[in-house]
C-alpha cells in the first residue's frame, strides 16, 4: 500500500508549493481535484487536455518530487434536477475521465449524485424511508430514470478509456451504503466502484471492516479515503445521526469528522487496513483531512503518523511456519 493525501486542504498553495509540502512529509501520492467540490486549484483541466507537452511537464514536476497521482477527483452532482448544474458536472466528469486516461491515472472519484423527486422537481430529494409512500415513489423515479441510465453511460465511457470510477459513499447522495453501491454497480457495470471513506460509514451505523468485506469480495473498492469520525452518544441521543447542525458546532454535534486515530483507536484502523489487504485492495490510503479542531499541519501529521503505524506496505511472505 501507498500513503497519499487529497489535496484540497492545500488549495491556498500553488501546485509547486503543494507538491513541495506533500513531498516534505514523505508521502507517495496525491489525489487532485479537477473541479466541483474539491476545486481546481492544482490542475487546469482544459490546458492539460489541450497539450501533451503540458501533461508531460505536469507529470515531470510530480516525478521530481517522487510523487504520483492516485486519482483525479470531481465531486459534483451530475444528476441534479437543475439542468445547468447537471450539465456542468457531467461535462467535468467526462473531461476528467479523458484526462485520467491520457495521464495514466487509474481512478476518477466523485459522488453518485442525487436527483429531484420527480420530473418537475427543481430541488434535490434524498429519500431514506419507504413511507409515506411519496418517498418510495421518489426513490424509484430517481434510480430508474436518472441514476442507473446516467451511470450506464459513464461506465461505457470509463471502460473504453481504461478508467475505474470511485464513487464516494456519502450521505445525501443515492449511492451511500454497500447495498446501494452494489445495486448501482450491478446495473451500470464493473467500471463503477467505490472510493471507500470509513468516516461516512461510521455515522450511518455501518462497520467499515464489514463494508470492506462486502465490497471487496465484489472487487468494488477502487480507491480509499483515510478519514475518521467521532461519535458523541450524548449528542446522538439529542439529535440522532441525521444531524443538521453546522460542522463547526463540534460541542453539540452528534458526530464530527476527525483525523485518523482521533475518532477510533489504532486497533480499529489496523483492522481496516488488514481487511483491505485480505479483500484485494492494495492501492492507496489517501488522507482526507477535515478535522475541525486541528490545524491543517497538525491534523495531517497526526493522520500520517497513525497510518504509518498500521499500514501494510510489503507483500506477504510465504508461510514458512507451515
Amino acid at each position: 500500500m501507498k500513503l497519499g493525501v487529497f489535496t484540497p486542504l492545500f488549495n491556498n498553495l500553488s501546485f509547486d508549493e503543494m507538491i513541495a509540502e506533500v513531498a516534505s512529509k514523505g508521502l507517495q501520492t496525491v489525489e487532485i481535484g479537477t473541479g466541483g467540490s474539491p476545486g481546481n486549484a492544482h490542475l487546469d483541466i482544459d490546458k492539460l487536455l489541450a497539450s501533451s507537452d503540458a501533461r508531460k511537464d505536469y507529470l515531470a514536476r510530480l516525478s521530481d518530487k517522487n510523487l504520483e497521482i492516485s486519482a483525479l477527483s470531481c465531486h459534483n452532482n451530475p444528476i441534479s434536477p437543475l439542468a445547468d448544474v447537471a450539465k456542468e458536472a457531467d461535462e467535468l466528469l467526462r473531461k476528467t475521465i479523458k484526462l485520467a486516461s491520457l495521464m495514466h491515472v487509474p481512478v476518477v472519484n466523485g459522488f453518485s449524485g442525487v436527483a429531484g423527486g420527480n420530473a418537475t422537481d427543481t430541488h434535490v430529494n434524498w429519500p431514506v424511508l419507504p413511507w409515506p409512500t411519496e418517498y418510495d415513489d421518489s426513490y424509484n423515479y430517481q434510480w430508474d430514470n436518472k441514476l442507473i441510465p446516467y451511470w450506464k453511460g459513464i461506465n461505457t465511457e470509463a471502460t473504453a478509456a481504461g478508467i475505474k470510477i470511485g464513487i464516494e459513499l456519502h450521505g445525501g447522495f443515492l449511492a451511500h451504503t454497500p447495498y446501494t453501491m452494489l445495486r448501482l454497480r450491478d446495473a451500470a457495470g464493473d467500471a463503477i466502484g467505490c472510493n471507500l471513506d470509513p468516516s461516512h460509514l461510521w455515522w450511518q451505523g455501518i462497520d467499515p471492516v464489514a463494508a470492506i468485506k462486502i465490497l471487496g469480495s465484489k472487487n468494488a473498492i477502487h480507491h480509499f479515503h483515510a478519514k475518521d469520525t467521532y461519535l458523541d452518544q450524548d449528542n446522538i441521543n439529542m439529535h440522532g445521526l441525521t444531524d443538521m447542525q453546522p460542522y463547526d458546532n463540534v460541542a453539540t454535534r452528534a458526530w464530527t469528522f476527525r483525523s485518523v486515530g482521533c475518532g477510533h483507536d489504532l486497533k480499529v484502523w489496523s483492522d481496516i487496513v488488514s481487511a483491505l489487504r485480505i479483500y484485494g485492495y492494495d492501492y492507496v490510503l489517501s488522507i482526507e483531512h477535515e478535522d475541525p479542531i486541528m490545524s491543517i499541519d497538525e491534523g495531517l501529521n497526526r493522520a500520517i503518523t497513525n497510518l504509518r503505524s498500521v499500514m501494510i506496505q510489503d507483500q506477504p511472505a510465504n508461510p514458512w511456519w507451515l
